[in-house]
């Protein structure tokens, strides 16, 4: 578009989210085009429409190439409210009712991750395929708070993280071919990255759907957590207590039936490790024993060292193999 107004054309066409840095020693916008199943590279094409783009670079090593990573289809589906959920569906070959199925839980809260583009969530989309080829169907959903659905989608989790937001979990449950009603015989599990972790709510709170879940560096008391993203969402925690209690895993921890996983890096500057160990002394306190704590010594938020990742995801896989499979 101009810079003095008027109508834009589109100079890209590739199916991809790019991001355009122009430069005026050059006729050209080099872009990085990140598409589902191929990580971000970068281009340069001539800034104008119709104009052929050069790829020039290669980011992955040779090997990722060789497995055949999948674009996953996008469904949709209704919640039980009426709103239409969003998300990806990763089937395996083996798909069959009441087999054993997995709900990621996009982290960041307003984070929209149900999109035709490489998600920030590379190593799970890389682990939703290994866990395919065990025979796990895996269901990524845009819940409720998610960005990209407009004002009413976003504020829909005020006052209440764990309310509509979970909801959205549970119905997706129809997705897997299973009862989606409270008291099915499916069983699931949830995973949980980043920050918004409250949906280690849906082991607390909804014991009966899922059977075994993964809370990964886990928000347990939202008093506790950062001002500036929190009291957007719930007030101030001196000014409105119900908000926080309603909306902090740690009040609900007698609920917990299935298996729970905890990993959490010790020096977490975002998600504090003092979260993890209020809940762990919690769960002792209620005598609870089907919970298990991995401590990540020298980790922050996003992990940095693969050793951790690789000890992560196979924990993870065993909760699930152990847990999950033997009841489907």
């Amino acid at each position: 578009m101009s810079v003095e107004g008027g109508p834009r054309t589109q100079i890209t066409s590739q199916p991809a989210r790019m991001a355009a840095c122009f430069r005026s020693t050059i006729a050209g916008a080099p872009t990085f085009t990140p598409t589902p199943n191929k990580p971000p590279e970068l281009y340069v094409q001539e800034a104008r429409a119709g104009a052929a783009s050069k790829k020039l670079t290669s980011s992955p090593a040779p090997d990722f190439w060789e497995y055949p990573w999948i674009d996953a289809p996008i469904v949709t589906f209704p919640a039980r409210d009426g709103a239409t959920l969003r998300g990806r569906f990763y089937r395996p070959a083996n798909f069959h009712k009441g087999g054993p199925a997995v709900i990621f839980v996009h982290g960041a809260g307003y984070l929209q991750n149900v999109h035709r583009w490489w998600s920030s969530y590379a190593h799970e989309y890389m682990f939703h395929h290994l866990l395919m080829e065990r025979g796990y169907t895996v269901i990524d959903v845009d819940y409720r708070g998610s960005a990209g659905y407009g004002r009413d989608w976003r504020t829909g989790i005020y006052r209440h993280m764990g309310g509509k937001d979970l909801d959205d979990q549970v119905d997706a449950a129809s997705l897997a071919g299973v009862a989606a009603r409270r008291g099915s015989e499916a069983h699931w599990a949830v995973r949980r990255q980043l920050r918004r972790v409250h949906h280690s709510h849906a082991m607390f709170t909804q014991p009966d759907v899922f059977a075994a879940g993964a809370a990964l560096r886990p928000v347990t008391d939202w008093a506790h957590y950062n001002h500036g993203y929190t009291a957007n969402i719930l007030n101030l925690p001196q000014k409105d207590v119900e908000a926080y209690k309603q909306s902090s895993p740690i009040y609900f921890a007698q609920g917990l039936k299935g298996a729970l996983l905890i990993c959490h890096g010790m020096v977490d500057t975002n998600v504090h490790f003092q979260d993890t160990v209020r809940l762990v002394e919690r769960l002792i306190e209620l005598r609870k024993e089907n919970w298990n704590l991995a401590v990540y010594p020298v980790e922050n938020h996003g992990f940095v060292e693969p050793v951790s990742w690789a000890d992560e995801y196979k924990r993870i896989l065993d909760l699930f193999e152990k847990n999950l499979k033997s009841h489907s």
